[in-house]
C-alpha cells in the first residue's frame, strides 16, 4: 500500500492545494490511509508533561481541524495527534485562494484564518473515542467580542475529552490574536482559564500549553516562560508559522499568511534553544517547524523539545514520511548513546 500512497500524494499536488486537503481527508475517513507496521521502537517513547507517548513524532494541528480523521493518523505512526484549531462558532476563514506550496523551497504559506465547523461538530467528534493521545487546539472566532471567553468556552466544552490542549494565540492569520501574546493579555487570558478550569471536575483535567509565534522581541521569551509557570501551564509549543520571509525562490513567495516548512527549520530551532535556556527545565517543550527529517526531528530534541509536531513536509513526502522519521530517529539516538529520548533532551 505504501506504494499506492506515494502515487496518491504525488497525485494530489498536482490540484489546487485546498482542494487536495480536502481529498485528503475524505480518503483518510474512508479508511484509504496507510497503516504503521509493528509496534513502535521502544527508544522514541516518551512523555509530554505525564502524558506517555508510545513515540515522540506527532501531528501538528492544521491538518485536522475538525477531529474527523485523528485515529486515521494515529494508524498512520503518529505518537500524538493534535486537532484543530477549534473556535465556538463555525467559520469560513478567510477568502480562497489562501493556501499556497512553494515547492521549491519544500514550504507553505496559509492565510486560512481558523476556518473550521465549530465547537459542538468538533466535540461530537471526541466522545468515546479509541485510546491514544489526541490532543486540542482551541482559538476564537474572528469577530467574537470576548476573544478570552472563546478560549474559555473550548475549554469547558472539551473538558475530559482530550488527552492535552494548546491555547493558540499565536496565528498570524486572525487579525490582533498575537497580541493576546503581551503580558498583560496573557495573564488575563491564562488567568481565566486557570479560574474555569478550577471549577471544571478534576477527572477530567489534562495539560495545557501555549502555542507562541517564532516572530518574538526580545525580553518575550522570558516574559512568557514567567507567565505560564505563574499560571501553571504545562508547556509550550514552539512555534506557529512566521510572517518573516528568508530568501524563498517560489513564486508564491510574497503571497501573505504564515510560512511554514523546511525554511521555518533554523528559525523555529533558534527560538525553541531560547525557550529552553528561559525554562531550563520547568516546562516540557514541543519542538514544531519545518521537520522533514529524522535528522531535523533530532535537532529539535536536542535544542530542548520532549517531542516533535510536523505537518508541511507531509505534503511533498506523503504519509509515509512519519516512519522513515522515526527509524532514522532511532538510529540517531542509539548512534549517540542514547538509550532513549528523555536522556538526549537539550543535549547540545
Amino acid at each position: 500500500m505504501s506504494g499506492l500512497h506515494g502515487l496518491a500524494t504525488r497525485a494530489l499536488r498536482n490540484i489546487d492545494p485546498e482542494e487536495a486537503h480536502r481529498l485528503a481527508i475524505l480518503g483518510l475517513r474512508l479508511g484509504l490511509g496507510p497503516v504503521a507496521r509493528g509496534a513502535d521502537d521502544p527508544i522514541l517513547a516518551g512523555s509530554l508533561a505525564g502524558v506517555a507517548l508510545p513515540n515522540v513524532v506527532g501531528l501538528a494541528p492544521g491538518f485536522d481541524k475538525d477531529a474527523a480523521v485523528y485515529t486515521a493518523m494515529l494508524r498512520a505512526g503518529f505518537g500524538f495527534v493534535e486537532c484543530g484549531t477549534v473556535t465556538p462558532e463555525p467559520q469560513g476563514g478567510n477568502p480562497r485562494p489562501r493556501l499556497f506550496r512553494l515547492s521549491q523551497d519544500r514550504a507553505v504559506i496559509n492565510r486560512m484564518g481558523f476556518n473550521n465547523n465549530g465547537l459542538n461538530a468538533f466535540a461530537h467528534r471526541l466522545v468515546g473515542r479509541a485510546p491514544g493521545v489526541v490532543g486540542a487546539n482551541i482559538g476564537a472566532n474572528k469577530d467574537s467580542a470576548d476573544r478570552i471567553g472563546d478560549y474559555v468556552a473550548c475549554l469547558q466544552r472539551l473538558w475530559g475529552m482530550a488527552s492535552y490542549f494548546t491555547i493558540n494565540v499565536s496565528s498570524p492569520n486572525t487579525p490582533g490574536l498575537r497580541a493576546l501574546q503581551t503580558k498583560a493579555a496573557l495573564e488575563e487570558l491564562l488567568g481565566r482559564l486557570g479560574d474555569a478550569g478550577k471549577a471544571l471536575p478534576p477527572e477530567g483535567r489534562a495539560p495545557m500549553f501555549l502555542k507562541v509565534a517564532p516572530d518574538l522581541e526580545s525580553g518575550e521569551v522570558e516574559t512568557i516562560v514567567e507567565t505560564c509557570l505563574a499560571h501553571g501551564l504545562a508547556g509550550i509549543m514552539v512555534s506557529n508559522t512566521t510572517v518573516a520571509r528568508p530568501e524563498l525562490r517560489s513564486r508564491q513567495a510574497g503571497e501573505a499568511g504564515g510560512l511554514s516548512g523546511a525554511p521555518l527549520m533554523a528559525l523555529s530551532t533558534r527560538v525553541l534553544g531560547e525557550f529552553a535556556k528561559a525554562a531550563a527545565g520547568r516546562l516540557a517543550l514541543v519542538g514544531v517547524g519545518g521537520i522533514g527529517s529524522g535528522a531535523d526531528a533530532y535537532a529539535k530534541i536536542r535544542a530542548g523539545a520532549s517531542a516533535v509536531q510536523l505537518y508541511s513536509a507531509l505534503v511533498y513526502e506523503g504519509p509515509g514520511l512519519v516512519g522513515r522519521i522515526k527509524r532514522d530517529l532511532a538510529a540517531r539516538l542509539r548512534a549517540d548513546g542514547f538509550s532513549c529520548v528523555r536522556d538526549a533532551i537539550g543535549a547540545q
